[in-house]
């Protein structure tokens, strides 16, 4: 993993001290399945079953460095998968922060949530999504973090992110970043990302 690491602070993607400490202390390969663990540190998708892959490193470096994390905040993890951005961002706000990971695939919620359970993060917890986008019982959160692609600006997840706080979010093939400010979003857009579709009912 150190490998992977290195090359990602080499070129640059991953600049911030404890999301570089992150990576290095949550392994990819605890969060694929075993036919893939051999390619679990190479730089690009891979598949976890019923359809999903976990997102390419370069991509979630990228994302994690745009959305910012710090300790002790609350964050939305929407779309868990197989539970490793739900794992870098409970190492990165720490004990006294929270992170709720959601995922619409049940055998997933199932998967992630032991996957994580190793680590013994216990302000971590990977749920199943419900009918609504996102979690509006529990926000504001202080950053939301989305790993599959909506078809269009995601209103409803701008409304549970606080006064000041970062959503980041795939639309269709572009990453945007939304910052809340003086209740309007602040976006900045990033293209040429490939996703799995954002599942909505």
């Amino acid at each position: 993993m150190d490998e992977l690491v290195d090359m990602l602070v080499d070129e640059g993607t991953l600049r911030t001290p404890h999301i570089i400490d992150a990576f290095r202390a949550v392994d990819r390969a605890k969060f694929v399945p075993d036919e893939e663990k051999a390619h679990a540190h190479a730089d690009y998708p891979l598949r976890i079953g019923y359809q999903q892959t976990i997102s390419q490193p370069t991509t979630v470096a990228f994302m994690l460095e745009l959305l910012q994390p710090q300790q002790a905040e609350s964050v939305l993890d929407i779309g868990a998968g197989s539970g490793w951005t739900t794992a870098l961002l409970a190492y990165i706000v720490g004990e006294h922060g929270s992170v709720l990971g959601l995922e619409r695939v049940e055998e997933l919620v199932a998967y992630g949530q032991s996957n994580i359970a190793p680590f013994q993060f216990s302000q971590a917890r990977i749920e199943r999504a419900g009918t609504e986008l996102g979690r509006p019982s529990e926000a504001p959160f202080d950053r939301i973090l989305v790993s599959a692609a909506a078809h269009a600006f995601p209103h409803e997840l701008v409304s549970q992110v606080r006064e000041g706080g970062v959503l980041v979010v795939p639309v269709r093939e572009a990453i945007w970043r939304i910052e809340r400010v003086e209740h309007q979003p602040l976006i900045q857009k990033f293209e040429g990302f490939a996703f799995v579709p954002l599942i909505e009912e």
